[in-house]
């Protein structure tokens, strides 16, 4: 298993390079180009500036998350073409510079939902929090106000020129259902997968989050029966899954450590968190203690020892805690505290095999 930690640049991150260095084991940060547009190709010369960022610290650029996927491609547009172009030459290049995993979502309009961002919890932390019956009655348009303006920092899958299309958007989505979505996805994969290949990249899907459908958008990866669905459009050691234990362990119906066992050989790239799970559907995520929420960690990552897992992982969003204030869901303490315990686990299970 090799450890990462999402670090989202200079100027953009309350975290630095030199602090994600200090934590033990960490050799590499997930990464990607925040500024520049789903659509857009890359420019490679950025690409190499964080490569450069990132090599000053001794830290890789291995994982990239997200090459965000252009809503005309999700859409099934005849425009979806010259995205799917420029999206293969992003392939290219971010090979050239050593990448050998990207992070991509096939998620509708959102990328992810929360109705809190800063849900204080019995402990006096806060964190993301999601309320069901909130979304259930809310207006997608409140939802954004409120989540745009209770953070000082820009939001991956929240951006400024995906939301001013929001009413489009909606619109769009009227006439797509969840098999359609599937076909445009297919369609995505068969062209890229090649490049891929070529380029010895592995693309892992993102789950999505929560793992079911909101505002009547349709929602294709949330399951293990969905997930086997996706691998199966291109067998291929590129075409995986980037296995996310909070996303869909806000499910309490999906067994993750069932999917680590079944999809191990297709899984490049590891989230690892938890989250606690209400009988009403709401969920908070916790530390990533097994203790503390729904998802068992231990177990997780049990079947992740047993299946010799060697990918890319990380600890996925922590609470805030200390009196840190950061990016929601992405603070140094909590995720730091996260490793030392995924790190405890795995260090444990290591030594157990060597003795038996």
């Amino acid at each position: 298993m090799k450890m990462t930690f999402r670090w989202y640049g200079e100027g953009n991150d309350s975290i630095s390079l030199q602090q994600i260095k200090q934590i033990p084991g960490v050799e590499g940060i997930v990464w990607a180009l925040h500024d520049v547009p789903a659509g857009e190709e890359w420019p490679l010369d950025k690409i190499e500036e964080v490569k450069k960022q990132a090599e000053q610290f001794g830290l890789n650029i291995d994982v990239v998350e997200s090459v965000n996927v252009h809503e005309d491609i999700k859409l099934g547009l005849p425009s979806r073409d010259q995205y799917i172009e420029n999206y293969k030459r992003t392939i290219e290049k971010l090979a050239a510079a050593g990448v050998k995993v990207i992070c991509y979502n096939f998620m509708p309009v959102f990328d992810w939902t929360r109705t809190e961002l800063f849900k204080e919890m019995e402990d006096g932390s806060t964190a993301l929090f999601f309320e069901k019956a909130k979304v259930e009655d809310m207006d997608p348009f409140e939802l954004v106000d409120k989540i745009s303006s209770n953070s000082a920092f820009t939001m991956p899958g929240w951006e400024p020129e995906r939301l001013s299309k929001l009413k489009e958007l909606f619109e769009a989505y009227k006439q797509v259902t969840e098999e359609d979505l599937f076909n445009h996805l297919e369609y995505f994969l068969k062209e890229i997968i090649p490049v891929a290949e070529e380029n010895n990249i592995k693309m892992g899907i993102h789950p999505d989050d929560p793992p079911f459908s909101i505002f009547g958008l349709p929602r294709i990866i949330t399951n293990k029966q969905n997930i086997k669905r996706v691998l199966s459009l291109v067998d291929s050691p590129s075409n995986g899954v980037t296995l996310c234990s909070g996303s869909l362990g806000a499910n309490p119906d999906n067994d993750v450590a069932e999917m680590v066992r079944e999809f191990s050989d297709r899984i490049p790239f590891a989230h690892i968190r938890n989250v606690k799970v209400y009988e009403n559907g709401d969920f908070i995520e916790t530390s990533h203690r097994s203790k503390d929420g729904t998802v068992d960690i231990l177990e997780i990552m049990t079947a992740y020892h047993e299946k010799g897992f060697t990918g890319y992982a990380r600890p996925d969003h922590g609470r805030h805690i200390w009196g840190e204030e950061c990016r929601p869901g992405y603070g140094l303490y909590d995720r730091g505290l996260g490793i030392m315990y995924l790190w405890g686990i795995w260090d444990s299970l290591e030594r157990a095999g060597r003795k038996a």
